[in-house]
């Protein structure tokens, strides 16, 4: 069976919330490895990060009737700021769960990507709590 990983990857779902990224040529990388080396910069995604891919595509295969009930996830970083941004847009209620100890600024941008579809959970000072 050949996979058009090429039409899955111009047709996915994901463009719905990530950005087309440039592709930004490193020189000094480039001229050690005596080859063309570009970098691919996920940094100029609205959560600065690859990971709103991630959270945008598994939620996106999730059957409606269990988006209904929403989603939960633990992370204090750029996932979980890629899960609320992904709820916010999909109108999918997200609760994220974060240790007490997460910075603020870390908080803070998890509820401005997410508006009102998210609810931070402080809690723990681990995850292993």
């Amino acid at each position: 069976m050949r996979h058009d990983y090429l039409k899955k990857t111009l047709t996915a779902r994901v463009y719905d919330v990530a950005r087309e990224t440039e592709l930004e040529r490193a020189p000094n990388l480039s001229a050690r490895l005596r080859n063309p080396v570009y970098l691919k910069r996920e940094d100029n995604q609205p959560v600065f990060s690859f990971k709103v891919r991630g959270a945008y595509n598994k939620m996106a295969h999730i059957p409606a009737d269990a988006l209904e009930r929403g989603v939960i996830t633990a992370s204090a970083g750029n996932h979980a700021q890629g899960v609320a941004l992904s709820a916010a847009r999909m109108g999918v209620k997200a609760i994220i769960v974060v240790p007490v100890t997460t910075p603020q600024v870390k908080v803070d941008a998890v509820r401005a990507h997410g508006g009102a579809t998210v609810e931070v959970v402080q809690f723990g000072e681990s995850y292993s709590d």
